[in-house]
């Protein structure tokens, strides 16, 4: 029978009562899951889930839910150095001779990944180690076809263009006429082209993360990211050892 652990082993933001163990190979298939994805899930299996296949690509709301709201319990650095490890070991990327009909499968769906990454959050990646990751995934990938080499290299253009966007604050980010423009319509026209660009709540919720990045002078840290929906425990106990991540569903919204 599994153990079960304390809240101090392990954690669900937003509610803090306990939660069953981690659950074994065997059981894996069994996980709860809210749309194709983990409800509940220890931080290893969430990163697990996050990992792109020849066969498998994580869905989009869930890269985007998982990518902010992780960070609160590892720094995307390391986070980005583990995906990047366990892509290297899944399709042994580090083997003399590559399956390139499997790699050709994969690394569409990783550059794919990291493009989605840098584009939604690229302060992720200012740090050099972060660019060396990029660089050394996308190195074994390139002999099994040229074009991975060139995309990584309009990825890290793109890239460098965000983060020069995102020094010169929101004006660099939407161009120096946007705000005045915006300020001149009347309320109306304004709504009118909020549901234009978001059109679904995915869409809104990644566009008011862009505001919150580029308002602030540092990134936001993780509890400031996370501290709406989770709660500190009490001062007695210890740090959680394991974490583990519950998107929301539409139950618990209602």
């Amino acid at each position: 029978m599994p153990q079960t652990l304390s809240t101090s082993d392990m954690v669900t933001p937003g509610n803090l009562s306990p939660v069953p163990a981690e659950p074994t190979d065997g059981e894996q298939a069994r996980q709860p899951l809210l749309d194709g994805a983990p409800s509940s899930a220890s931080l290893e299996t969430l990163i697990q889930h996050l990992v792109p296949t020849a066969d498998y690509y994580p869905e989009k709301a869930y890269i985007f839910t998982f990518l902010l709201s992780s960070r609160l319990f590892i720094e995307p650095q390391e986070l980005l150095a583990r995906v990047c490890h366990l892509c290297i070991e899944q399709q042994e990327l580090d083997k003399p001779v590559l399956d390139k009909a499997q790699v050709r499968k994969f690394g569409t769906k990783l550059l794919q990944l990291l493009a989605e990454w840098t584009e939604t959050f690229p302060r992720d990646f200012q740090e050099e180690s972060a660019i060396g990751h990029l660089k050394d995934v996308a190195g074994r990938i390139a002999p099994c076809d040229e074009a991975y080499r060139k995309r990584m290299q309009q990825l890290l253009q793109a890239l460098h263009q965000r983060l020069a966007a995102l020094g010169q604050g929101p004006e660099g980010l939407v161009g120096a006429n946007k705000p005045i423009s915006y300020r001149t319509k009347p309320p109306a026209a304004i709504h009118r082209e909020l549901l234009g660009v978001c059109s679904d709540p995915y869409t809104l919720a990644q566009q008011l993360t862009h505001v919150e990045l580029v308002s602030r002078p540092a990134p936001p840290s993780p509890q400031t990211r996370t501290g709406a929906w989770c709660f500190p425990t009490a001062k007695s106990e210890p740090e959680p050892k394991h974490c583990v991540f519950c998107p929301r569903n539409k139950r618990s919204a209602d």
